[in-house]
């Protein structure tokens, strides 16, 4: 039975009172907190780092979720872990081999998670799904919040949840981009079992009944 899992993306919060926004999550029905790191090579734009992971661990009550959208993921994952991240995602497009790295992140203790963007087929996922604890779909190409969400992602799903099922596997589903009130119990519906939501969160007049919206 697939979850029901919200994870705020803290890259649309307001950088100059990221406390705050760790806030509002810590009282709020959110499960995780995602933390995008970009490093402007795998993507065309830049985000955050240890310090303000380490920040962040330290005023977040929820568990950190964190998405890597950079090259050489397999230098930098233990010290994400160390630095309090509880899973570690990166692409599957962004390595040769993801096994060596999903390796690490297990033997440093953390939960892994194998992400794709929109243009890569999700059956590049299929040989993996034994191996990891969460598989992300990006929903919008990563690097920029506020995109919106690609319908085309509601097939991917179907067929993800689909094989995860045929197989009897635990692994999660993640939907990443473009999630709102309007599309989240659709993508429940469908099979997801977490959501990250960024702008629909933190834009939001009120975003502790946003995330509570988007879960019933």
């Amino acid at each position: 039975m697939p979850q029901k899992i919200i994870s705020p993306s803290l890259l649309a919060a307001n950088f100059g009172k990221l406390d705050e926004a760790c806030q509002i999550i810590n009282n709020s029905e959110a499960e995780w907190l995602h933390i995008d790191v970009m490093d402007g090579v795998f993507v065309p734009n830049i985000s955050f780092g240890f310090p303000v992971m380490e920040a962040v661990r330290k005023a977040s009550t929820k568990p950190l979720d964190v998405h890597l959208m950079i090259v050489h993921p397999e230098k930098y994952v233990e010290r994400f872990v160390d630095a309090g991240a509880f899973s570690v995602g990166f692409h599957l497009e962004a390595v040769e081999d993801p096994r060596p790295i999903l390796k690490l992140i297990r033997d440093k203790g953390a939960k892994t998670c194998l992400t794709i963007n929109p243009d890569i087929p999700v059956e590049l996922l299929y040989p993996y799904l034994e191996e990891i604890d969460m598989a992300l779909l990006m929903s919008v190409f990563a690097g920029y919040g506020g995109q919106k969400f690609i319908p085309e992602t509601y097939q991917k799903l179907d067929a993800l949840r689909n094989e995860i099922d045929k197989r009897n596997l635990s692994t999660l589903i993640q939907i990443d981009g473009g999630v709102n009130t309007a599309n989240a119990p659709e993508l429940f519906k469908r099979g997801a079992d977490s959501l990250v939501a960024g702008s629909a969160v933190f834009s939001a007049e009120d975003p502790i009944k946003t995330i509570k919206m988007m879960k019933e």
